[in-house]
């Protein structure tokens, strides 16, 4: 008969999956901006972005609002390395004229409380940061504001509903006189989850089971839509005592509970709560037993006075007849006290109704804690997550079996999670100072990471600066009485057209410029049905070869032709051929170019200064198996540019942004003045990786600029090219880490072996880095490869760091590809100008926001100009042969 009573108080797993599965649906629409108004589980945001990570410290004050005490700590913060932290309290009484009167009179007092609390401290000499816990549900904006949604747990207080609640208790401290800074507001479930954070880093679930219940964890912000900013996580209170206020748990809800919400301070709210809680367990306890006595099945059928008086029956009641180590001395005792004269049938069916209501309230409890743990994992797209519940509260710490039955029933419905529940032994008093504590220690951080970036960040004015500039040291490397000490170099590439359309023919063509050497035939076709048809092969370049002797690297080059040529199937054939040589030449003609200096990791010994066609020409009589016609050899921006023109008339630049970052363009012969001739155009290579080696832009060069270009190949060489190419941006930002680490802003002050490695920051890691589909737990993977052991904060500020340098790269490329577009529309004497830039380079197409700030750089700094940016899909290797195909072409016109 007492089963029959209790039977739907018993809950199967299946119908605690279906709660939990109803309880991640409603965590869903609480997070959503549409959704959240609807939402009974309102997911409010703390604002408390990071958990502590050992290096707080400092003296702390706390204030603990939320139960039948007011509670005022010191909290010591000790940074002595083994997370040590001091704990001093003093209770004060909440009457309940203060807790049922108005806002004034409760601000006041906690006022009066805390400056007593200080005077007993002797602390009012100091001015001292202060965590405010406040456990009621507010809607915060910030960390030190907090707007109260309506009470709970008995608290009607007047006139603080809608309103917040910081800047009462401000007033009411300056009003005091009180000499206290409040630097956070959180609620006792957050507290919870700090404190125990602090003692266990992987902590990042709070649990309260007392009075009332609640819980809160750390979400992703790209989940949040409450609040702007996708950039790592933030403490959510859930708030899930409303949990079913929708109706959603209508069918668990037995007569009984029914019968309680309808003599609550707040009917129709907070019904998970009423479900879970230590305030009204007791209370459906008594009206159990009251309609099993009525109904004749307990004491006889004689209904006492307790059972018949609301509040009667309390927690510590059922508590104590649960001890079932005592047998049921404990219930027959109880129950005598409250004039129920229990038969030992009565004690065991009384024992029987308090076991599964308590019972009940642990398996609610699980299934929604089961919710949030797999909304974690899954968060973190692991398979198994191993974390730490923080859990504080009355009904968790003094009830007999209650923690044994909620870590059982837990730990069943995850099974895939590895739970540890840690116990907060000094309450949420210790977690708000931790809290502050934190926010202090992110302030200070914040500053320190500020002014080390602020370098990076280059105002309007200054890019303005960076374009005159350029435009200044192009004219110079024009210029025929400058041009040997200009820094841009303006080489005259001797492609003095863009293809028409008319080429034709079958062409060889090199490409040499990074780790990578490619050979190409290229099969051109003319005519309506015009096309380009490619066949390539990429071969290795050895770092032993790279920075060996001349001879060795245009031996390996004419190796691979060779193998190439078998490849096809046409080493018979003397084709025309174009080498696209993508470091610095000076040329008197367009099959002669002699190298002016190596870049990007090349060193090999005896090229400088020498022609490149004729060491070329010379390994292959060295080999002597095959001749080949060389034509042309040209730059890859040129090749660039003009595999683009091919598609395009109007593109008359070349751009690359790689390993390197140079430009090209067609000149005006007349403004060519190191070259004779005044008519038609010419290619002009820019070499503007040179720009500011004659100090120019040296007030825009950062330590770490300097740091890189000291540790390069060639310093105090291309130091434009080192602040905007893929080749130095890695190092750059390794450069940084460890400053930042070196001032404890990062990975726990710990550099490690690899960070100390350098180029182990490859510009591809930035460009992974960088990408908004990437979750910052994608980040610490890519940060783990490195052997860097990253907290999610350091994973944000690493993505920081990642942003400001390829941003400011982008900015300077952009500064100066604006002086170039400019001086084209200046040529032409045109008004607006309508130009096609050719793009090659991986920063360019990888990046993900590389491009997108260059094009936005250039329209701000050439409003005159609409700059069309043509991606090159097919390299510089087909550009070289196109180029040979049109000076083949002119060559022929020059014949006839």
């Amino acid at each position: 008969q007492v089963d029959r009573y209790l039977y739907h108080l018993r809950l199967s797993d299946d119908v605690l999956l279906d709660v939990m599965a109803r309880f991640q649906a409603e965590m869903a629409k609480g997070l959503g901006r549409d959704t959240n108004p609807t939402a009974t589980v309102k997911m409010l945001p703390s604002f408390v972005r990071s958990l502590p990570d050992g290096s707080e410290k400092g003296d702390f004050l706390a204030v603990d609002l939320g139960g039948s005490q007011f509670r005022a700590h010191q909290v010591k913060v000790f940074d002595d390395g083994k997370q040590s932290s001091q704990l001093e309290s003093k209770f004060y009484p909440t009457p309940k004229e203060v807790i049922q009167g108005n806002g004034a009179e409760l601000f006041d007092y906690i006022a009066d409380c805390l400056l007593d609390f200080m005077d007993t401290k002797n602390l009012k000499h100091k001015k001292l940061p202060l965590g405010f816990t406040f456990s009621f549900p507010c809607k915060q904006t910030k960390l030190e504001e907090g707007v109260l949604l309506a009470w709970t747990k008995h608290f009607k207080v007047r006139g603080v509903q809608d309103t917040d609640v910081v800047s009462s208790l401000r007033k009411a401290l300056q009003k005091h006189k009180a000499n206290v800074d409040v630097l956070a507001l959180v609620n006792d479930t957050v507290g919870t989850m700090m404190t125990c954070g602090y003692d266990d880093q992987r902590c990042e679930v709070g649990l309260i089971i007392g009075t009332g219940t609640n819980a809160c964890y750390m979400e992703e912000m790209r989940h949040i839509d409450l609040v702007e900013g996708d950039e790592g996580r933030m403490c959510i209170n859930t708030e899930w005592g409303a949990f079913g206020d929708d109706g959603a748990l209508d069918n668990l809800r037995t007569e009984f509970d029914q019968e309680l919400d309808l003599g609550s301070l707040n009917p129709g709210k907070q019904l998970f709560e009423k479900m879970i809680s230590s305030l009204y367990l007791g209370e459906l306890v008594r009206l159990i037993l009251l309609k099993m006595t009525k109904e004749g099945l307990l004491f006889n059928g004689k209904v006492s006075t307790a059972l018949l008086t609301k509040g009667k029956i309390e927690m510590k009641h059922v508590s104590a007849m649960e001890k079932y180590k005592e047998g049921l001395s404990n219930t027959k005792e109880i129950l005598t006290e409250l004039n129920l004269f229990p038969s030992e049938e009565d004690c065991v069916a009384v024992q029987h109704v308090c076991t599964i209501v308590s019972f009940r309230s642990a398996n609610l409890c699980a299934a929604a804690l089961a919710a949030i743990l797999t909304r974690l994992r899954e968060n973190k797209k692991l398979l198994r997550m191993r974390t730490t519940v923080g859990i504080d509260g009355g009904l968790y710490k003094t009830h007999p079996q209650y923690a044994k039955r909620l870590h059982k029933v837990v730990r069943r419905l995850v099974p895939t999670c590895d739970v540890r529940f840690l116990l907060s032994e000094s309450g949420s008093g210790r977690g708000a100072a931790m809290v502050t504590a934190v926010a202090r220690r992110l302030a200070a951080q914040r500053q320190c990471i500020d002014a080390t970036l602020a370098p990076f960040l280059l105002p309007l004015g200054i890019l303005r600066e960076v374009k005159d500039k350029m435009r200044a040291e192009l004219e110079y490397g024009l210029k025929r009485e400058t041009q040997a000490n200009a820094t841009v170099k303006m080489l005259p590439t001797y492609v003095c057209g863009t293809p028409d359309g008319t080429e034709k023919g079958k062409f060889l063509a090199l490409d040499l410029g990074g780790t990578n050497f490619r050979v190409l035939l290229v099969k051109i076709k003319s005519g309506r049905r015009r096309s380009v048809q490619m066949y390539n092969k990429i071969f290795a370049i050895p770092l032993e070869i790279m920075q060996g002797t001349g001879e060795e690297l245009f031996d390996h080059i004419v190796q691979c032709i060779a193998d190439f040529l078998e490849y096809m199937g046409i080493k018979g054939a003397r084709l025309p051929l174009g080498f696209t040589f993508s470091f610095p030449c000076r040329q008197a003609s367009i099959d002669k170019g002699t190298l002016v200096g190596w870049t990007k990791g090349f060193k090999a010994t005896d090229c400088e200064g020498e022609d490149v066609v004729d060491m070329l020409r010379e390994a292959i009589r060295r080999r002597n198996e095959f001749d080949l016609d060389i034509v042309a050899v040209v730059n890859d921006t040129v090749g660039t540019m003009m595999t683009c023109g091919y598609e395009d008339p109007n593109c008359e630049i070349g751009l690359i942004a790689g390993t390197g970052s140079n430009v090209c363009y067609m000149e005006d012969m007349k403004n060519i003045e190191i070259v004779e001739g005044n008519e038609g155009k010419m290619c002009i290579n820019t070499e503007w990786g040179a720009f500011g080696d004659n100090g120019c832009i040296d007030h825009l060069r950062t330590k770490y600029d300097k740091e890189v270009d000291e540790g390069s190949l060639n310093p105090g060489k291309q130091r434009y090219e080192k602040m905007t190419s893929g080749m130095y941006l890695g190092e750059i930002v390794r450069e940084i880490l460890i400053d930042l680490t070196k001032q404890g802003l990062l990975f726990r002050g710990h550099i490690s072996e690899s960070l100390r490695k350098r180029g182990i920051f490859e510009t591809k890691f930035l460009s992974q880095i960088e990408s908004d589909r990437l979750a910052l737990l994608q980040v610490r993977r890519i940060l783990q490869q490195l052997g860097l052991d990253s907290t999610c904060d350091d994973s944000i500020i690493v993505k920081e760091v990642c942003g400001v340098v390829s941003r400011r790269a982008a900015q300077l490329c952009g500064a100066g590809l604006a002086a170039i577009v400019e001086k084209k529309r200046e040529n032409r004497g045109v008004e607006r100008l309508q130009i096609t830039v050719g793009v090659d380079g991986t920063l360019y197409k990888l990046h993900p926001h590389f491009s997108r700030v260059l094009r936005e750089t250039v329209k701000e700094l050439a409003p005159q100009c609409d700059v069309t940016f043509m991606l090159s899909e097919d390299g510089s290797g087909k550009g070289a042969a196109l180029i040979t195909a049109v000076a083949k072409r002119l060559h022929n016109v020059g014949q006839k």
